[in-house]
């Protein structure tokens, strides 16, 4: 198959993605890239307590900016552009990211197959998340110099590491090994290859990037510093939630490969048993423990934050299977290729395209009231912190208000409790010490149906316009649908 081949297909399945995936996964897809990109382009906005305390940079949401820039300045600045512009670009630069996996995997067929079919990539290639994260990560791996590669030893992936680093300090564990296993094979000498490459690569790129944040914070600063102090130091992130030790292990690493963990895993079984014959695939999969051992020590996971270990397992199941095609019959292969595919089709459909898609859905009706009446639109969500976008899907300047939840950060003795915690303990006391009777009630509420009936006395004032479905699946604090109650009178 030609490069260009190649390519087209993965920008059909990216592209495809842009408008099949209509679900919510996470908030930092909207509130660390488009929500922040929007205040740049457009002067009004919110920011995220991370964005105040300085711990991301802003060389991601300056490439929407840039986007939104062009758009304002043509008079284009349609919501929609701005909701599916900067998907389309995210889902580009993955179609591209595919193209490097292909061309770095040499199992060409069952490389385009893996990758095009992997549900969570499908999942995740278009968001505007640490999926840039995931593509410049498989970008680099494909300029590695691997053994066998050729005599030209090529060292760009240097420069993409380390802006991978600068924008995601947590990249340095993946890429950590990986260039210590460079250091091993390379044909330089070690200390010249430090000396005249690594360091002076790294201090420019750092540079840069402090300058740049600081220019765009107002003040001197080096977010990743500031990243590793709050997250690891303070160990912020353990507010949000944790998980045992194992978890990456039971439940993260084998969902997000899915059905190809099945694949994998025999193919890491091989690579151990003839690992003097597979020396990059040994090196890819320390890689991947030595990833895992790291993240399984910090308290706060996330799925998302083994996105960049996908590309890397498939690598490594997708030359597996190559090897294993070869001898198997047609009916054997396509039995495989189809239960492979099947099993990812499923749960790409349901999370993709069911499964909590009303928080995105009620930004569009929202949108129509607040054109219609901005001056007199005062929006109130009561969900759980950041369960929808704001003003990046809104593009109307009107007063909105979520609830908050925000770490510790003034060391308030005793047990700390966050917006978020106090409304759900008591909603009625709540909205009662923030909205007395004689004050001015929001115009609209925005809630979950399942908590509709704890907030009786005020809802007796509303009435609800829109019911939306978003799972099936309710918690305590999300429901099955999200409700738009509008205030009844004056």
């Amino acid at each position: 198959m030609k490069n260009w081949d190649v390519l087209c297909i993965f920008m059909v399945v990216r592209l495809a993605s842009v408008f099949l995936v209509q679900t919510f996964f996470v908030p930092d897809e909207y509130w660390q890239s488009l929500e922040v990109a929007h205040g740049i382009s457009f002067g009004y906005g919110y920011l995220t307590w991370e964005w105040r305390a300085g711990i991301r940079s802003y060389i991601y949401p300056l490439i929407f900016s840039c986007f939104y820039s062009l758009l304002k300045y043509l008079q284009f600045d349609d919501p929609l552009l701005l909701i599916y512009g900067p998907r389309i670009l995210q889902a580009l630069l993955s179609a591209y990211a595919d193209l490097c996996f292909y061309q770095w995997c040499g199992a060409k067929k069952w490389a385009v197959f893996s990758i095009a079919t992997s549900w969570f990539w499908f999942y995740t290639g278009s968001r505007t998340l640490i999926t840039f994260e995931c593509a410049l990560s498989t970008i680099a791996l494909s300029k590695f110099p691997w053994l066998g590669k050729g005599k030209d030893e090529n060292l760009k992936f240097i420069w993409i590491v380390a802006i991978l680093s600068v924008i995601r300090p947590t990249a340095a564990v993946i890429w950590s090994p990986l260039c210590v296993y460079h250091l091993m094979i390379t044909k330089y000498k070690i200390s010249s290859l430090i000396i005249t490459r690594y360091i002076p690569i790294s201090l420019i790129v750092l540079a840069a990037s402090i300058l740049l944040d600081s220019l765009s914070h107002g003040y001197f600063i080096v977010t990743p510093y500031e990243f590793l102090k709050f997250n690891i130091i303070q160990d912020v992130g353990t507010h949000y939630g944790s998980q045992p030790w194992f978890w990456y292990l039971s439940a993260g690493f084998p969902a997000i490969l899915g059905i190809h963990f099945l694949p994998f895993v025999l193919a890491t079984l091989v690579v151990i048993k003839h690992r003097s014959v597979h020396p990059n695939e040994l090196a890819l999969l320390g890689t991947v423990v030595f990833s895992l051992t790291v993240y399984s020590f910090l308290p706060h996971k996330e799925f998302r934050f083994l996105l960049p270990l996908l590309p890397i397992a498939l690598f490594i199941s997708s030359r597996f299977l190559s090897v294993w095609s070869r001898k198997a019959s047609n009916v054997m292969l396509w039995t495989v290729a189809l239960i492979l595919f099947v099993g990812n089709v499923g749960p790409s459909y349901y999370l993709g395209y069911v499964h909590q898609r009303g928080t995105l859905d009620v930004m569009g009706p929202l949108r129509e009231i607040a054109i219609k009446d901005p001056k007199n639109t005062n929006l109130l969500f009561l969900m759980p912190c950041h369960s929808t976008p704001l003003y990046s899907h809104l593009h109307v300047n009107v007063t909105a208000r979520f609830l908050t939840c925000e770490p510790n950060f003034n060391n308030t003795s005793g047990s700390y409790v966050d917006e978020a915690d106090q409304f759900y303990s008591s909603p009625s006391v709540w909205l009662r010490r923030n909205y007395p009777a004689n004050g001015t009630l929001p115009s609209h509420i925005i809630c979950f149906d399942t908590l509709k009936p704890m907030i009786s006395d005020i809802m007796s004032r509303y009435k609800t316009t829109h019911e939306i479905p978003h799972t099936n699946f309710p918690t305590s604090r999300v429901g099955y649908n999200v409700l738009i109650n509008e205030r009844i009178g004056n």
